[in-house]
């Protein structure tokens, strides 16, 4: 008898102990979560064959176009929602503002402390979405995309890391990290594939070189 109670108590702390760390679990920062993990290789490969390769035409273009960092969740917008969702330890004041934390760039594989030294990457640029398509777009459409938080489109990096990026495809910019290069590539072809967006014939290219390595 006296074994079995123990045997009962051993079992209801293994429940606790286990209920305890799921609840720990679901409390625990969201701040590591980073980009949602975009197709495999072989989905990107079959999305990227029905893409329209079309010839790039940056008349009229203007970021103005494309609204950024809208309000997201509370006083959190877009940037905002992304530096809490991409940092490790991040702390924020009343109006959502990160006051501390840290920030991984996948891209050159930097660790930074301060949020100033973060940009919010489009990782398909705004410039080459309007190149692509969405120069026909409504602007509410192009509001949507700019601030997608649920497709592999926005993403905390080293800021002139971003920059030296600016609007290129991966026919003429990549992560120098060679690890991320895959995943930078699936996630290009499915925010690319999911909004209708053409590619011209050097990024197709690139992609298909790149997605054969993945």
């Amino acid at each position: 008898m006296p074994k079995f109670y123990a045997r009962r108590r051993v079992s209801i702390l293994a429940a606790l102990t286990g209920l305890i760390a799921s609840v720990a679990l679901l409390n625990s920062p969201t701040a590591s979560a980073a980009l949602p993990t975009p197709v495999s290789a072989s989905t990107a490969r079959g999305y990227l064959s029905q893409l329209t390769v079309a010839t790039e035409n940056r008349t009229g273009y203007s970021r103005d176009l494309f609204p950024t960092w809208i309000t997201i969740s509370g006083t959190c917008n877009t940037r905002e929602w992304i530096l809490k969702r991409d940092g490790t330890n991040v702390v924020t004041d009343s109006a959502c503002a990160a006051t501390s934390g840290s920030w991984y760039s996948p891209y050159d594989g930097a660790t930074w402390t301060a949020a100033s030294d973060v940009d919010i990457d489009h990782l398909v640029p705004l410039a080459e979405a309007w190149d692509s398509g969405a120069s026909r777009w409504t602007t509410a459409q192009r509001q949507a995309f700019a601030n997608d938080v649920t497709r592999p489109q926005l993403l905390a990096v080293t800021d002139n890391v971003n920059q030296a990026k600016g609007d290129q495809d991966p026919a003429t910019w990549m992560p120098s990290r060679t690890a991320y290069r895959c995943t930078y590539v699936r996630a290009w072809v499915q925010v690319k594939y999911y909004y209708n967006l053409s590619v011209d014939s050097a990024e197709k290219t690139a992609l298909t070189n790149y997605l054969a390595s993945c």
